[in-house]
């Protein structure tokens, strides 16, 4: 028996509808009409004789078959999407000093550093991990070229990326202490998710004691997962060893951009820009990485 070729179009259509969650969204993303996207879905289960969605009149859910070709399909594309940037896109050499929000470490950071340097390996990549409004001032005195941080509310600068929860978050075993000010784990004075948790909490007329503070996110989560005290994080970023806190005031969402380079100056920020947006804006593309 002859094993069939996967044809990419095919598969990049499947993906998209997997994470669009219908044929119409998909369709709108890939500039596509909806009996297309369904022809080019039926194909693929054609070529592999397995139904990869279950279909009813209001909504659709990946099968077993298509859970699993869902994560090799986001692999394949990723590669052939890496090798295409490789082989056709412009010769891309030289240093670019990176700028990186430690909130942001979490999300597969080092893979996707990775990937960059195998795509383009003659950019020297340096990069730099600090608290996002640290990173912008060091890009605004021309120490960083580009900043991957996050955004103030009501602020207009930057690219946005993607969005995403900020949440209350403790051991699993933490429990709110019985008439006592709620313990914190937080950032120094100037951060966002501090600022945010504690007008939140200020608000609600709720007690609080900030008894734990460093300046590395890494840090407070640690307090957190001892059962020290309780801290905030994006849900995106969530550490091992940590849950979600429910029945304490919501604090809505917070936005990631890029920062720097606005005119274009350097030949080095699009590529770069162009790559993280693809990358961290598909959660495929990013955990293929």
């Amino acid at each position: 028996m002859r094993i069939p070729d996967l044809d990419l179009d095919l598969l990049r259509c499947f993906v998209t509808v997997a994470e669009r969650g219908g044929f119409t969204a998909a369709g709108q993303a890939l500039g596509l009409t909806q009996s297309a996207i369904s022809l080019k879905v039926k194909r693929l289960e054609d070529l592999l004789q397995r139904r990869v969605f279950e279909r009813t009149s209001r909504s659709i859910a990946l099968t077993r078959d298509g859970e699993t070709l869902l994560a090799y399909a986001r692999r394949i594309l990723a590669l052939n999407d890496e090798a295409v940037r490789r082989l056709v896109a412009p010769p891309v050499a030289g240093r670019f000093r990176l700028g990186v929000a430690d909130h942001f470490v979490p999300r597969n950071l080092a893979p996707l550093l990775a990937r960059f340097a195998r795509t383009w390996p003659e950019v020297r990549l340096e990069v730099e991990v600090g608290r996002s409004h640290e990173l912008r001032a060091a890009q605004e005195r021309g120490a960083l070229d580009l900043v991957l941080g996050k955004r103030r509310d009501g602020e207009t600068e930057g690219r946005p990326i993607w969005t995403e929860g900020v949440i209350w978050v403790a051991s699993p075993d933490w429990q709110v202490p019985d008439g006592r000010p709620l313990p914190l784990a937080m950032l120094p004075p100037g951060c966002m998710f501090r600022d945010r948790a504690l007008a939140a909490l200020a608000r609600a007329g709720l007690g609080f004691e900030v008894v734990y503070t460093s300046a590395s996110l890494l840090g407070v989560a640690a307090a957190a997962q001892a059962g020290f005290a309780l801290t905030v994080l994006g849900r995106g970023g969530l550490p091992p060893g940590l849950v979600e806190v429910t029945g304490l005031p919501p604090l809505g969402s917070v936005e990631m951009c890029l920062f720097g380079d606005a005119e274009g100056r350097s030949p080095l920020a699009e590529p770069l820009m162009r790559f993280l947006r693809e990358s961290l804006a598909d959660p495929g593309l990013a955990a293929a990485a």
